[in-house]
């Protein structure tokens, strides 16, 4: 049995006791005034999170603070949309566990300023954190999936490994087996295999460019 006094021990000398004598709990909302960004990080609906926004956004932040948003499937448009200042709201999707994925995914609103865009890419780097940047809908695909969900490669860069002839082949096979419009090969694949681009066998695919 390991003692209260090993673990008070190993919380000083592996830095954590320092860490977390750095937070600071709190039930109000009104104790965010001081802060330059605020991170939202409550259950995924848009109901919940767009009433926590508007409370924070409009009564409890000073006037240039940043509001992030850490929702996965959310527009952040239609969030920032609720408040008086829609250029200072953001996405910023730490993939779960934070505190082990490397990856956060920064989502910007229509509206989103380009001067929050770089303090919240700055703050991302900060934590050591791999960067994806999103409009409002998913982008850098490869770099999501790696980073994301933890894959040797991406499936861009698997497809051209494989080779694009090869998948073409293996997505008309699965379309004529199994039907439906899931399995009907992408029309830029077509346009690829066409083209003789076909991967790192040819030095051209979707991510091999020479």
């Amino acid at each position: 049995m390991i003692s209260i006094r090993c673990i008070r021990c190993f919380l000083h000398f592996s830095g954590i006791s320092e860490a977390l004598n750095r937070l600071r709990f709190t039930l109000e909302l009104n104790d965010l005034r001081s802060a330059d960004v605020v991170i939202e990080a409550i259950v995924e609906s848009e109901r919940c999170k767009t009433q926590i926004i508007l409370r924070t956004r409009q009564r409890s932040l000073k006037l240039l603070a940043i509001l992030a948003s850490n929702t996965s499937s959310i527009s952040i448009t239609r969030l920032a949309s609720q408040t008086q200042r829609p250029s200072q709201v953001i996405g910023m999707h730490f993939m779960n566990p934070p505190a082990i994925m490397k990856l956060v995914e920064i989502i910007r609103g229509t509206q989103t300023s380009d001067e929050v865009f770089a303090t919240v890419k700055a703050l991302a780097e900060r934590f050591g954190k791999n960067i994806v940047c999103s409009r409002d809908f998913p982008e850098d695909i490869d770099m999501g999936m790696k980073l994301g969900t933890n894959q040797p490669m991406g499936p861009l860069q698997l497809a051209d490994f494989i080779g694009l002839d090869i998948c073409l082949s293996a997505m008309k096979t699965l379309h004529g087996g199994l039907g439906g419009d899931r399995y009907s090969p992408c029309p830029l694949l077509i346009q690829y295999v066409d083209a003789g681009w076909l991967g790192k066998k040819e030095g051209r695919g979707v991510l091999f460019l020479h």
